[in-house]
């Protein structure tokens, strides 16, 4: 299976256009047609839809195993390119927005309302003070510091765009998130997780909370900045959880505004405190952290990424 098929066919399937695809790849649309119809005719089966551009049930199932592909290959040039370079004077960081704030061992509760309880584990230093211990180490270093959802993050680091990412999600205590390619992946934080409520919220006088109890409440979906509902759905082992409102920002204050406001329900880690007129509830079922991971490639010994991981 050609890659640069694949590539294209992906593209095609996230824009529903294959002259938003060719646009974007480069191509014309006639060369981003010809390429899908070879495809199709390598694989001997129809992938999309013409009208509108829809995956077909065979490429909705391609699309499932498409992200892995390209993203191991991605991974794979990437390594054998810091493999080749000189040694680097820059590093650049990627990071979920939660992912950077939450690897500090600070323990705070919800401003506005009843009490967080959070534990931190690992002795995670938070990555502002990471940075400082960098400096202190290597002066000239030239560092970037790039903020995304948990994919993007994770194809930066595996497209060698970025030299580490720190990125977030929901787990059972102690278990990992779900695995992202051939990326290494360490924990270096776990808090208690906590509801975000309006002040005259049902819930606002409650000391904790069963998820179980809330799949059909109103939530918000903001997968660039708090825990995706999917994981929601994953980690309750349900369906249910549907989004009253949709919030593609990265802004953690934007999103608290929103609940205080009562848009929706959302999860936070239970280390973050903000000013606001608002109650956090503890999540207690099912037994879930919010959860911090550093992954990254093949790091060269010495180098900034390798001295900044050891450091987080």
């Amino acid at each position: 299976m050609d890659p640069h098929l694949l590539r294209t066919f992906v593209t095609v399937v996230r824009l529903s256009s294959f002259s938003a695809a060719a646009a974007e790849l480069g191509y014309t649309q006639a060369a981003v047609s010809q390429q899908i119809a070879a495809l199709e005719t390598d694989l001997k089966t129809v992938l999309l839809n013409r009208r509108p551009v829809t995956p077909t049930e065979a490429g909705t199932r391609l699309l499932d195993h498409a992200d892995q592909i390209l993203f191991r290959l991605d991974a794979a040039r990437a390594d054998l390119t810091r493999m080749t370079q000189s040694p680097a004077s820059t590093v650049v960081i990627g990071t979920t927005p939660l992912a950077a704030a939450s690897t500090g061992t600070t323990t705070a509760s919800g401003a506005g309302g009843a009490a967080a309880a959070a534990s931190v584990t690992g002795g995670s230093r938070g990555v502002a003070a990471a940075l400082a211990g960098l400096r202190a180490q290597m002066p000239r270093v030239d560092i970037t510091l790039r903020v995304g959802a948990r994919r993007g993050v994770a194809t930066w680091v595996a497209r060698g765009e970025c030299d580490i990412g720190l990125v977030d999600g929901l787990a059972a205590s102690g278990d990992s998130l779900p695995v992202l390619g051939s990326l290494s992946a360490v924990g270096v934080a776990e808090a208690g997780v906590v509801l975000v409520l309006p002040l005259d919220h049902p819930l606002s006088g409650r000391a904790s909370v069963r998820l179980a109890d809330l799949i059909d409440a109103r939530w918000i979906d903001a997968p660039g900045v708090a825990p995706p509902l999917s994981d929601i759905r994953r980690v309750v082992r349900t369906e249910g959880f549907r989004p009253a409102l949709t919030y593609e920002g990265t802004d953690t204050l934007s999103l608290i505004a929103l609940a205080a406001a009562g848009h929706g329900l959302t999860l936070l880690p239970a280390t973050l405190a903000f000013p606001g007129e608002f109650v956090s509830v503890r999540v207690t079922d099912p037994r879930i952290v919010h959860r911090v991971e550093l992954i990254h490639g093949v790091l060269r010994d010495a180098s900034p990424a390798a001295e900044l991981s050891a450091l987080l």
